[in-house]
């Protein structure tokens, strides 16, 4: 379960930063919609993933020291 958690962690922050700085770039090159989608949608995304991957490393982190406790 612990490497399920920090797998999907990693992946989510990973996913979640690469989106974060494709909007940023896209938004500073002066496009506003990509693919149909606007950068603040996608900026919207990336910040959402990330979020995710802190809960889920943060899960990882409390249910270990549960278990070593």
């Amino acid at each position: 379960m612990d490497t399920l958690l920090l797998r999907a962690g990693q992946t989510a922050g990973l996913v979640g930063l690469a989106l974060l700085v494709f909007a940023v770039f896209a938004r500073l090159a002066g496009h506003f919609v990509v693919g149909g989608l606007a950068t603040g949608t996608l900026m919207l995304a990336g910040i959402g993933a990330l979020s995710v991957a802190c809960f889920l490393l943060l899960l990882r982190l409390n249910s270990r020291d549960r278990i070593t406790a």
